[in-house]
């Protein structure tokens, strides 16, 4: 599809959903850096009369701290506008009454700090980085086999991700392991989750059809976005792949090369 053509519909528009890592940052040592034009980008966002959100499947750190480095790299952005993995199974394990065993890295424990974790009724994955050794791994594997009724519960089932020294394992691709080895499916709370892209239009007040995602993942974030309702555009950034322009199963409604482009279009549009 011609760049063009998902544009003209920005009119209509009402909100914008923003990846994150991949499209406004790559991460890396020191926090990572923002990726050329996207500080400007999310200004001019702001700046217009749409509504902008943020959608993240980040779990490595808290949505304060991962907030707080993003606004050291000059990114105009507030806690509230940041819709996370973690404190959407926070919720979900409350409402249910369970106990998890937790696999995630250590900077995101602290979301977790208000549940009972004692004899675990279900395993959370999220992305643990370095904590995916092999007895961490056995040890959540041990919990879900022990259990009459196994509970898993993903952050998230991207199978990559982009850092500033390359590509690293994302944590579908653990979460898959666990899925063979325990004989069970795991609930995806996180991107492409419809619940969790549902949650960010609620709390926008838009309807699907008045959203826009703009992404650097084409299954989880266009994808996602689109099995919502939603227009969904993958940015030529981050985890992006010329591949991706032929996948099999989702079509972007359009592709960009960065987000700094895709606001051009969509404010450009929205002045004729």
């Amino acid at each position: 599809m011609a760049d063009a053509s998902w544009a003209e519909s920005a009119v209509a528009l009402k909100g914008v959903v923003l990846d994150m890592c991949g499209v406004l940052y790559d991460s890396g040592e020191g926090g990572g850096a923002p990726i050329p034009g996207s500080v400007e980008a999310v200004k001019r966002l702001k700046a217009s009369d749409l509504k902008l959100r943020f959608c993240t499947n980040e779990t490595q750190a808290t949505r304060e701290k991962f907030v707080a480095k993003l606004q050291r790299m000059g990114f105009d952005i507030s806690v509230s506008e940041v819709f996370s993995p973690a404190p959407a199974a926070v919720a979900v394990l409350k409402e249910r009454g369970l106990r998890p065993h937790l696999l995630v890295y250590d900077g995101v424990v602290p979301e977790f700090d208000g549940l009972d974790k004692s004899n675990p009724n279900c395993v959370v994955i999220g992305d643990a980085a370095e904590k995916f050794t092999y007895d961490n791994l056995n040890d959540a594997f041990r919990v879900l086999m022990g259990l009459e009724k196994p509970l898993l519960f993903s952050l998230g089932k991207g199978r990559y991700y982009k850092e500033t020294d390359g590509l690293k394992l994302d944590v579908g691709v653990y979460m898959k392991a666990l899925e063979y080895a325990c004989d069970l499916e795991a609930e995806v709370i996180g991107k492409p989750s419809l619940a969790f892209f549902q949650g960010v239009l609620d709390n926008m007040g838009i309807q699907p059809h008045e959203a826009l995602m703009i992404g650097d993942d084409l299954v989880n974030d266009v994808g996602g976005a689109q099995h919502c309702g939603m227009k969904g555009v993958q940015v030529r950034t981050g985890k992006y792949r010329p591949s991706d322009e032929q996948h099999p199963a989702v079509t972007a409604d359009g592709t960009v090369d960065d987000l700094a482009r895709a606001v051009d279009m969509i404010l450009h549009q929205r002045k004729l």
